[in-house]
């Protein structure tokens, strides 16, 4: 094989090890958990969020998946955070402005489920900057219940882990008619 055959291939398996991936904000068709989250995105459990709310401790060992819209950022000494957040719902197909992968961005529901807190230690990306966590943005938190309520009577999740949208690289429901599917 010559050196340009080689170089093809090279070029060939670094295209197909990229296709597919949405990258940090999930650019793609259908969700795609990062190499971080994988674990917990495998091992969390579909609980409503009624269940929760009426028996906390019975979902005290289950991973839990919730979306959730900020509403509220408080920063606690030693570095944690509560995050309040409004609970949206997945929508497996994500919205797309055209035809092509990376014009599809996550979609949740515009409709709020019910209000939860997490508490969780912030990657030092969102702390600061471009993309930094605010009110506004979307999260996706994994974690545990608690078993107390936040200020708003919503549940509180132990984030293990967290995925963060920064606000315009999400879409809800309502932008479906300026985007095509």
């Amino acid at each position: 094989m010559g050196r340009i055959g080689l170089i093809s291939i090279v070029w060939m398996l670094l295209l197909a090890s990229c296709a597919g991936s949405g990258g940090r904000f999930g650019y793609a068709r259908q969700y795609e958990a990062l190499d971080a989250e994988t674990a917990y995105y495998e091992r969390a459990v579909q609980v409503s969020y009624e269940e929760v709310r009426r028996e906390p401790e019975a979902y005290a060992k289950h991973t839990l998946a919730w979306f959730g819209s900020v509403t509220e950022i408080k920063k606690q000494q030693g570095g944690d955070w509560t995050v309040a957040l409004e609970l949206r719902f997945h929508q497996p197909r994500h919205l797309c402005r055209d035809h092509s992968e990376d014009s599809c961005r996550v979609t949740v529901s515009s409709k709020v489920g019910g209000p939860y807190s997490a508490a969780l230690m912030p990657h030092n990306e969102d702390m600061a900057g471009k993309y930094q966590l605010q009110v506004g943005a979307l999260m996706k938190i994994y974690g545990t219940p608690t078993g107390e309520f936040d200020d708003n009577g919503g549940p509180v999740i132990d984030a293990g882990y967290y995925r963060h949208w920064p606000v315009g690289t999400f879409v809800s429901t309502g932008g479906a008619s300026s985007m095509r599917r």
